[in-house]
């Protein structure tokens, strides 16, 4: 009787992050992309949001400001939450984005650009370096002397780009768009995952999820409240936070963005700098 060939059983690929905890500690409303790939590869997702979107307390000089958006030579967009309050107080004073045909826009990062190509605005400038200074490297004193620029964005944000430019000698119009607070989180239920253990990675993605999530730690240093997890965060302004206030950065993402950052955990965990088997929790 003629062998039959035995059946070939291609093996099972392994996820990368299975068996991995991750904290996320994103605004619940904008954590779904993060923790859909976290889960992908396998991973146990822990939502611990550390910030809330909420906007400004008052919308007069955002108003002003986009009543007169004609007038501007450059809209710069450093956060994708600033895109939809701004297209909403456009409405409110009674333009449309037609008004905006003359205007060159920027936009600090890719889902920012993708969050303005989608709403049928343009975007002429996404910088390399997904940050304030990657925006500055693509001009100097010579091409913005003169120009008038308006960034709208949280309330908290970093001062290095509107005070660059306006050493250049550009007229430079900051307006809050939004901004963000702390969330009413339960913290002794990560207290305890911490405590046994059952924790790999802390994962930041913005300087204010980091002093947020400090200060739900009654304003603990960060390596004393997550001692044995690796933290990881989107970028190095990030990480400098996470410095500043006392922890230690284990993961940076090399390319600023949600799928970045995944791939750096994904690569910490690939080259073997697992940090759960020597824990020194208290």
């Amino acid at each position: 009787m003629a062998r039959l060939p035995e059946q070939i059983l291609e093996p099972e690929v392994a996820k990368p992050l299975a068996g991995k905890r991750i904290v996320v500690t994103r605004a619940r409303a904008q954590a779904g992309a993060l923790a859909e790939r976290i889960e992908e590869l396998g991973g146990e997702v822990i939502e611990f949001p550390t910030i809330d979107i909420q906007p400004p307390e008052n919308f007069a000089a955002f108003d002003a400001a986009v009543a007169k958006i004609e007038s501007y030579d450059w809209l710069f967009f450093t956060s994708v939450n600033s895109v939809e309050p701004f297209l909403s107080r456009l409405r409110q004073v009674g333009k449309d984005k037609n008004r905006l045909a003359k205007l060159q826009i920027g936009a600090i990062g890719s889902e920012t650009a993708k969050k303005l190509i989608s709403a049928g605005m343009k975007c002429c400038l996404v910088p390399e370096r997904f940050q304030a200074e990657g925006i500055l490297e693509a001009f100097n004193a010579e091409s913005m002397r003169g120009k008038r620029v308006l960034i709208p964005r949280a309330a908290e944000a970093r001062e290095v780009l509107p005070e660059t430019l306006r050493a250049w000698g550009a007229s430079v119009d900051v307006v809050s768009s939004y901004r963000t607070v702390v969330p009413a989180t339960a913290v002794a239920p990560l207290v305890d995952l911490l405590k046994q253990g059952k924790v790999d990675v802390i994962s930041f993605t913005s300087s204010s999820t980091v002093r947020n999530f400090v200060q739900l730690f009654d304003n603990r240093r960060i390596n004393e409240i997550g001692a044995g997890a690796a933290i990881a965060c989107i970028g190095p302004i990030t990480a400098q936070t996470v410095a500043e206030l006392g922890g230690q950065v284990d993961i940076i993402a090399r390319e600023f963005t949600i799928a970045g950052l995944v791939d750096a955990i994904v690569a910490h965990f690939q080259s073997g700098r697992d940090l759960s088997t020597h824990r020194d929790l208290r």
